[in-house]
């Protein structure tokens, strides 16, 4: 079975997480984002996977590389922003995609039924068959009425007042391969704006998922995810945690210092005596002095926070970037890559 993954935007909501990284690879509980769903699409017997990307392609691949846990990895390069039908149509085009596919925005973080949905998309000789999940405010998100039977009865991109059904489109479609022809090729394409309305009625489908769902493309749902990861709410491979539901990786210095709940602390992390890390992520190499304290925020890799700083809540301080001693990261601050708060 083929996937063709999403991965080719700026993840402009994170930054400046992803001014230094791009967002697919980006660390979330300690390893690169799009693990994890590589792993859950093994689990249900992908074995070629094919990555749409565009921002930084080549640190996605450098980070990934050509095969992961047996799996094939192929790179579709964006030259310009191809929307998220346009990709499709260039894999086809490029004589690399199968006559079925996956077909999986790259900024998720779930465990639905895959298989369950190719079972329906089989069972129902659909031409396209997307993921559903239920969520509470849909504000943000695509809403996806559905007749009895399953098919699809209207695609709703985000509007203002109510939405006449709680069912989001999640992110997760089967395709048959004559879905590509309603794709224009050589601009970028809205698969939701431009090809789903085009199907209604014509063999489209929804699969209501009862499986984990998350968007982790703002930074408040980043953490909810890794909160979520920590306490096991998502199936995944993670380590074990400690009494706190935090992790502590490899050649990290903590003695003396609160470590958690629910926090993570990448590899060779150190942080100093009486200094609390509370509900937040460390990325690799973050250097935190004495009498600290990092509450619900992220810090990224390289960076350095001196004795006596305090940062958060909902802050993010960029790669190697310098918190000096005493400073203070307020509620909600972006710190950019490099710079220097006093």
């Amino acid at each position: 079975m083929q996937a063709l993954v999403l991965a080719g935007g700026e993840g402009t909501r994170l930054r400046p997480l992803t001014l230094t990284l791009p967002k697919p690879v980006m660390p979330l509980a300690g390893r690169p984002f799009l693990t994890f769903m590589l792993d859950w699409l093994r689990s249900h017997g992908v074995d070629d996977v094919l990555l749409s990307c565009g921002y930084r392609s080549e640190d996605v691949e450098r980070v990934l590389g050509s095969t992961y846990r047996g799996m094939r990895l192929r790179y579709v390069i964006e030259e310009s922003p191809l929307g998220t039908a346009g990709p499709l149509r260039l894999a086809a085009d490029s004589g690399v995609l199968d006559d079925r596919v996956l077909v999986l925005n790259g900024d998720t973080l779930t465990d639905l039924d895959l298989s369950a949905e190719i079972a329906l998309h089989e069972s129902k000789g659909a031409v396209g068959t997307l993921a559903l999940a239920a969520v509470e405010d849909t504000a943000s998100y695509g809403v996806v009425p559905t007749a009895e039977d399953g098919a699809v009865e209207a695609f709703l991109e985000k509007q203002e007042g109510p939405a006449p059904t709680n069912r989001i489109n999640a992110g997760a479609y089967v395709l048959e391969r004559s879905v590509v022809e309603l794709v224009p090729p050589g601009r970028a394409v809205s698969i939701e704006r431009e090809v789903f309305p085009e199907l209604v009625g014509k063999g489209l489908y929804g699969f209501l998922s009862e499986g984990y769902w998350i968007d982790i493309g703002t930074p408040e749902r980043y953490l909810e995810a890794t909160y979520d990861l920590l306490a096991g709410r998502v199936a995944s491979e993670l380590p074990p945690r400690d009494e706190t539901a935090s992790l502590v990786y490899d050649g990290c210095i903590t003695s003396g210092a609160r470590i958690g709940p629910l926090s993570v602390l990448g590899r060779h992390c150190s942080v100093g005596d009486h200094s609390v890390v509370e509900r937040a992520v460390l990325h690799d190499s973050v250097r935190v002095g004495h009498e600290c304290e990092i509450v619900e925020s992220v810090v990224a890799e390289g960076a350095r926070v001196d004795d006596g700083a305090r940062i958060g809540p909902d802050a993010i301080v960029g790669g190697g970037a310098v918190v000096e001693a005493g400073g203070v990261v307020g509620p909600g601050a972006r710190v950019a890559p490099g710079e220097h708060v006093s």
